[in-house]
């Protein structure tokens, strides 16, 4: 009897908000990862069309990219076997994402009191630093822009069951950070996956122009 073939290891995708003060606030990892995703790039040319020809390919910086996907949470396999879905269904799951658009609730009490207090200007609440992960070779810095929550299915209690989260994300680039922030290494580290990617497609590519015009 031939061997079983061992089917080989799935990686799920993530969306991590890492918070100093609070490292477990919102962690998602994929429970299915989304069959499709949507990459939009919009080139950050320099000047406009006045100096178009002076300069015609210099770029300001990276594009800007974004991301669009749906992801689907379902808990129905858990409601058989108890557990926190049992109680709450995927409210958790929920929470944790939205919290990602959330300021910090002492933060908003502490600023209440400043401004109580008679402090001029408080400063924004800044959220915590996001990213998103798919897999080994594609771990960036992100901010939400885009969320939308369609609940399918509820259990006794009306708490959702089951919902599709559509996510609209934009990647933050190292113009977005200062030097010392991670996230400008790790966009930095990005980029330099990507040009070592189209380094390997172009070798491949030329090879095979190189092929085609010989014959």
């Amino acid at each position: 009897m031939s061997p079983t073939p061992i089917s080989p290891r799935l990686i799920k995708g993530a969306i991590i908000g890492i918070d100093v003060t609070n490292p477990v606030a919102s962690i998602t990892i994929f429970q299915y990862n989304p069959d499709t995703l949507t990459r939009t790039l919009q080139a950050q040319a320099s000047g406009g069309e006045s100096n178009s020809r002076s300069e015609p390919q210099r770029l300001k910086g990276p594009p800007t990219e974004n991301i669009r996907l749906d992801v689907e949470i379902d808990a129905t396999d858990q409601l058989e076997t108890g557990g926190i879905a049992s109680a709450v269904g995927i409210y958790p799951q929920l929470a944790a994402l939205e919290m990602l658009l959330y300021p910090k609730m002492l933060t908003v009490l502490a600023n209440t009191a400043l401004l109580a207090a008679g402090t001029i200007e408080v400063v924004p609440v800044e959220g915590p630093f996001t990213l998103f992960i798919w897999g080994p070779q594609r771990v960036v810095p992100i901010r939400l822009t885009e969320f939308s929550i369609t609940e399918e299915a509820h259990d006794t209690l009306l708490n959702p069951i089951r919902a599709k989260v559509s996510l609209g994300m934009r990647i933050q680039n190292y113009n977005d950070f200062p030097l010392s922030h991670p996230g400008f290494a790790m966009f930095m580290v990005h980029q330099g996956i990507k040009e070592a990617m189209a380094v390997m497609g172009s070798v491949g590519n030329a090879a095979s122009f190189s092929f085609n015009l010989s014959i």
